[in-house]
């Protein structure tokens, strides 16, 4: 019978106008400390995140959105959850120290939702599940 692992993940957002709440799920990170797993999948689905943001232009007073930007600090969250160490000194963390900076709660463009848990017997497989789920629908 194969072994499962308990595991923790959240779901990283973009937040185009922070004063709205509205946002556009682009990835997920998960956690699995028993079975050694760190993990993320995101993905910046562009037509989606002008749609949101109304057009992609400044709305309501609102700046407009830079995708540049927007993408670096997504690969950044990449980079950090695989441990690049070109990343920075948060890359060089232990696995459970990337993941806890990974889902801090912030007040920026890129917002983090509640971390959730559940039970695997495929940490890496269940990334990709809840991608297609709550990300890529």
């Amino acid at each position: 019978m194969p072994e499962r692992h308990p595991f923790e993940y959240a779901v990283v957002r973009v937040v185009p106008h922070v004063g709205r709440e509205e946002f556009v799920n682009v990835g997920v990170v998960l956690f699995a400390r028993a079975a050694g797993f760190l993990g993320c999948e995101i993905a910046l689905d562009v037509q989606r995140l002008r749609a949101l943001a109304g057009g992609g232009g400044a709305g309501a007073g609102a700046p407009a959105l830079d995708l540049d930007t927007l993408s670096a600090h997504l690969q950044a969250m990449r980079d950090v959850c695989a441990g690049v160490a070109a990343a920075g000194p948060i890359a060089r963390l232990p696995p459970p120290e990337r993941f806890h900076w990974l889902v801090a709660p912030r007040s920026t463009a890129i917002q983090i939702s509640a971390v959730h848990g559940g039970v695997s017997e495929d940490p890496s497989g269940t990334l990709r599940h809840l991608f297609r789920t709550l990300v890529a629908c």
